[in-house]
């Protein structure tokens, strides 16, 4: 579900007189780790383009990063539609996704707006994305209780490279597709229980696999495992609300559109919750402006 509300904008330019890529985020200079991954990106579409210059990037988001709420899926899906913009490169949606893939896999997905699927490629051109349903089709909001201000001491990408040494990351992969197909119907239905439960399912067996991995990895905090209960209760008592978890110890409760304000209120009122960010269901990843001179504005909605 691509959100709507939390927004990346990033300017793309390209300058011959560069001796290097640079990278501001947020108006500070970008640590060396993230602009090596902006530089390997950019060099992937300066081969597709021709183009050969360094480029000077300006990414400002209004959401925090690096506390599994998406930030990397947002960086580099505008990236990559800003770089292309403004490298002369005009592709399809789909070929966007591919591209956006290589700097984070789950860019691939925020390319497009509503409800999307990444379909498991055998290859570089299989594995995509594309949308099941437009923005329009339900009307969810993401409840982000936010429990901790600081960004993660290990990352997704190092997250990803454990999972394999789990015992349990085998059958979590072999049983993908029975959820993603669950996953699929119950949002073509508009089916709240059965995403539910499905969602709430892989949350959960994505955390047993980093709790089981080597060395073991756990991003869940006290508040964390209280605001899990917290919504489980409130959904045995009627309320219609799930919770799933990115790698990170913030809480994702999804819920309709009619009992934001409600649910909203309740999380703000768990211990532990320092703030509550709410976003719909949001449009894609799109070119707001580009001006003479300068490098076009992407910005992922």
């Amino acid at each position: 579900m691509t959100l709507g509300g939390l927004e990346t904008q990033t300017t793309v330019s390209f300058d011959p007189d560069l001796s290097a890529d640079e990278l501001l985020f947020n108006g500070l200079p970008a640590a060396e780790v993230a602009l090596g991954r902006v530089h390997t990106h950019l060099d992937y579409i300066r081969s597709i383009s021709g183009t050969k210059a360094s480029a000077h990037v300006i990414s400002r988001s209004n959401f925090p990063a690096g506390r599994g709420i998406a930030s990397s899926a947002a960086a580099f899906a505008a990236l990559t539609v800003a770089a292309c913009a403004a490298a002369g490169v005009d592709l399809s949606p789909r070929d966007l996704s591919r591209i956006a893939r290589r700097g984070s896999g789950s860019a691939c997905r925020s390319i497009f707006g509503g409800f999307v699927e990444w379909h498991t490629g055998v290859d570089e051109p299989d594995s995509y994305s594309e949308a099941i349903a437009g923005p329009d089709h339900w009307e969810l909001v993401d409840l982000i209780a936010v429990v901790s201000r600081h960004s993660k001491a290990v990352g997704s990408t190092e997250g990803h490279a454990r999972a394999t040494s789990s015992p349990l990351q085998a059958g979590r992969v072999a049983d993908a597709p029975r959820r993603l197909a669950l996953c699929r119907e119950a949002i073509l239905a508009r089916d709240f229980s059965g995403l539910a439960k499905i969602a709430e399912l892989d949350s959960n067996m994505m955390h047993s696999v980093m709790m089981t991995s080597e060395p073991q990895l756990s991003y869940w905090m006290p508040e964390t495992i209280r605001l899990m209960d917290s919504v489980r209760e409130w959904r045995s008592a009627g309320a219609k609300v799930f919770f799933t978890i990115d790698a990170g110890p913030n809480v994702h409760c999804l819920c309709s559109a009619a009992e934001q304000e409600e649910l909203s209120s309740r999380l703000r009122d768990v211990p532990g919750v320092h703030n509550v960010l709410s976003a719909t269901v949001g449009g894609p990843a799109r070119l707001v402006a580009a001006a003479e001179g300068q490098g076009p504005l992407a910005a992922m909605i």
